[in-house]
C-alpha cells in the first residue's frame, strides 16, 4: 500500500527524476520526468506535487493511488463502511467493473 508521506519525500528529494511517479504506479509520467530532468521543470513540478500529496486527505490519496488495496486493510466497522463508500465511488467512476465491485463488496460485508 502506497503511503502519502513516502510519496511526498520522494517527490521532494528525487522528484526531478520522477521517482515519486514510479512509486505511485504512473510509469509513463516517471519516464517523462526522467527524460526531461535536465530542464529542471520536473523538479519544480515535483516540488508542487509533494505539497499536494502532503495536504491531500488520506481518503483521497488512497482513492487515487491505492484503489482497492485500501479496502482490504480496514480495521474498524466504521472504516469498512467508509471503504464500502469508496468502493461504490470507484465503481461509479468506472475504475472497476460490476463483477469486481460485487466481489470486493461481498468481502467487505463478510468482514463486518
Amino acid at each position: 500500500m502506497k503511503n502519502k508521506i513516502t510519496a511526498f519525500l520522494l517527490a521532494w528529494f528525487l522528484g526531478g527524476i520522477g521517482v515519486h511517479k514510479f512509486y505511485l504506479g504512473q510509469t509513463g509520467w516517471g519516464i517523462i520526468y526522467l527524460l526531461f530532468c535536465w530542464t529542471f521543470i520536473p523538479s519544480i513540478a515535483a516540488f508542487v506535487e509533494g505539497i499536494v500529496y502532503l495536504t491531500m486527505s488520506d481518503a483521497e490519496f488512497n482513492r487515487l493511488y491505492n484503489g482497492a488495496q485500501v479496502l482490504a486493510s480496514t480495521e474498524t466497522t466504521r472504516d469498512k463502511a467508509l471503504a464500502l463508500q469508496e468502493l461504490k465511488k470507484l465503481y461509479e467512476d468506472g475504475v472497476i467493473t460490476a463483477g469486481e465491485y460485487e466481489q470486493k463488496r461481498k468481502k467487505l460485508l463478510d468482514l463486518i
